[in-house]
């Protein structure tokens, strides 16, 4: 039997220099379990793109094709500084693809294993940037559910007042399209574990809320060096999540101001009642603990996506 060199065999792919729906393969930038994303030049515009490869599976469930293109095409229709734009997506040879932005730079992920802990003004100006972006995305009725570092691209900022460019990326594979096709299983949710809220883990409904906690928890990590919750194995980390009352973030960085404490702390809330009402909400009350200021009693109304009917996850513990 000939080796499996296709883009989701773990193998070296034979993709590189091809042609696929008018864009040429460069090299592959990055891998997860249901796509590959390659560099890529769009030959009609003569322009450097992402192109994420779903994988095949996913092509041949007709209900996921279809929460597929409609989502795509919502996440196309944000236009945010903050989020990486979304060109096209469509089918090709029974392969789901979408195009987007190509950004040069790199990943919270590779910036926090490089440089550990940032400090706090660089954690905050980081953080505002994100925060707004999924708070346009809720705005638009999109939770992301996979806030982690690996899908916030750092970027060169403009002067030296902004040093970086903040992308949220990773909306055009959605969470609520594989929940909803089967492709979660009892016992599995959509997410990373590391910075996964409460209620994504027990199968409750979500709304934007679960994208705060998830911020919190990246939060939590460009400050301390790691997330807030760290186990010996997954079934333990899960159960912190749920259970267990976050470490201060001061007992690893004594520089920071207490008032610090007291926002992720509400941020990581167990119940999304307890959170703030949006991802604004936090990084404002976070900026101001900071510096060592009282939060405000006041904070930006809450997203209208609060108004829509949430969403529920397949999977269950």
């Amino acid at each position: 039997m000939p080796p499996d060199t296709g883009p989701h065999s773990g193998r070296p792919s034979e993709l590189i220099g091809r042609q696929i729906a008018g864009y040429r393969i460069e090299r592959e930038v990055g891998r997860g379990g249901m796509a590959v994303v390659y560099r890529a030049k769009d030959l009609r515009l003569d322009r450097t793109v992402a192109l994420k490869l779903l994988a095949p599976e996913l092509a041949r469930n007709d209900t996921f094709r279809r929460r597929f293109t409609y989502e795509s095409r919502v996440a196309a229709a944000i236009d945010h500084p903050h989020i990486v734009p979304v060109f096209e997506a469509g089918e090709t040879d029974g392969v789901l693809y979408i195009a987007m932005r190509y950004v040069a730079g790199r990943d919270l992920r590779h910036l926090l294993d490089k440089e550990g802990p940032l400090a706090a003004t660089v954690a905050t100006r980081i953080a505002v940037q994100v925060a707004s972006a999924l708070d346009a995305a809720h705005d638009h009725g999109l939770v992301h559910r996979d806030v982690k570092p690996g899908n916030i691209l750092v970027a060169a900022g403009t002067d030296s007042d902004h040093p970086e460019h903040v992308y949220l990326t990773d909306f055009g594979l959605t969470k609520k399209s594989l929940s909803l096709t089967g492709f979660t299983t009892v016992g599995q949710f959509v997410g990373t574990l590391d910075y996964v809220a409460p209620e994504q883990i027990s199968g409750r409904p979500v709304d934007g809320r679960c994208d705060v906690y998830s911020l919190a928890c990246v939060v939590y990590e460009t400050l301390a060096g790691g997330p807030p919750f760290q186990r010996d194995d997954d079934m333990a980390l899960l159960w912190a999540h749920q259970y267990d009352v976050p470490p201060a973030v001061s007992g690893k960085r004594p520089d920071l101001a207490r008032g610090v404490d007291d926002v992720l702390a509400k941020a990581l809330a167990k119940s999304p009642d307890d959170r703030y009402g949006s991802c604004l909400a936090f990084v404002a009350a976070l900026r101001a603990a900071a510096v060592g200021q009282p939060e405000s009693p006041w904070a930006p109304p809450s997203p209208p996506g609060w108004a829509r009917p949430v969403f529920p996850e397949a999977g269950r513990l």
